[in-house]
């Protein structure tokens, strides 16, 4: 086997990655494939509680590093989603307690094991972020529609080009009606100012933070707008580039859409 490893990254803290690392490995092992999602915040674990996984946990990252498992030991299998493993992050170290060229030989080791091997990266440009990007073959950066996730989205891109790793984004917690207004940056506004490959468009939804409660998983939920698309964005990365991204708007009914047409309504 000879997996992929795609790193999920962002200049900002609270973007949604572990969310979005979380659901698109889901959607990515609910479509056949062998996925691992590793929580690289070491010292600050997130992904296990996401993913319900928190009371499983017996070894995680920095063991596996260390030689004191193997992966196999350190992988956690998910409850409910056929083919999905979590290896967790280390709440009792620090990000120096790995390396970037440690990171390259275990992410060499989880290739032959998963098809699809994605990293969660902690926020900012430090030690966390070089283990996490160390051995990956692609990056996913999320960006949220506001200056400050923008600028610092910009700065994640071009450290990712330095590193030669091409950079896909998504556009995360859209409120159409913010946008349709003209109170919310569109995704055509952040893509100008990225410039670099959409891959998906998230809408902010309610079933974000049920599902992140309850340790659930947003793609088994029909009802979630952010769940299907990630799934649609799980799907593109899984070779799939030509499917439509769809783009989240408002509601609008019958009367109104006429009224727009005709002038009398805003």
């Amino acid at each position: 086997m000879d997996g992929k490893v795609i790193v999920i990254t962002s200049g900002k803290g609270g973007v949604g990655k572990t969310t979005a690392t979380a659901s698109i490995g889901a959607a990515l092992a609910k479509d056949g494939k062998k996925v691992v999602v590793v929580d690289m915040d070491i010292g600050l674990r997130n992904l296990d509680v996401v993913m319900g996984l928190e009371n499983r946990v017996v070894f995680n990252i920095v063991d596996v590093v260390r030689g004191k498992c193997r992966v196999s030991q350190a992988a956690i299998k998910d409850r409910k989603i056929d083919n999905l493993f979590l290896i967790p992050a280390s709440q009792s170290d620090n990000k120096n307690s790995v390396t970037p060229e440690e990171m390259v030989l275990v992410c060499k080791d989880l290739k032959n094991e998963f098809d699809f091997i994605l990293m969660d990266c902690p926020a900012g440009i430090e030690q966390g972020f070089e283990n996490a990007v160390a051995g990956a073959d692609e990056a996913v950066v999320i960006c949220t529609p506001e200056v400050s996730s923008i600028r610092d989205a910009d700065r994640i891109i071009g450290l990712l080009y330095a590193k030669k790793i091409t950079p896909k984004l998504i556009v995360n917690r859209i409120i159409p009606a913010m946008v349709e207004k003209g109170d919310m940056l569109s995704h055509e506004d952040v893509v100008d100012v990225l410039s670099i490959e959409l891959i998906g468009l998230v809408e902010m939804d309610d079933q974000v933070i049920v599902a992140t409660n309850t340790g659930s998983s947003l793609v088994m939920n029909k009802e979630s707008k952010a769940g299907m698309a990630f799934t649609r964005i799980a799907m593109r990365l899984n070779g799939q580039p030509g499917l439509p991204i769809e783009i989240p708007r408002t509601q609008v009914g019958l009367f109104k859409k006429l009224g727009r047409r005709i002038g009398i309504s805003r």
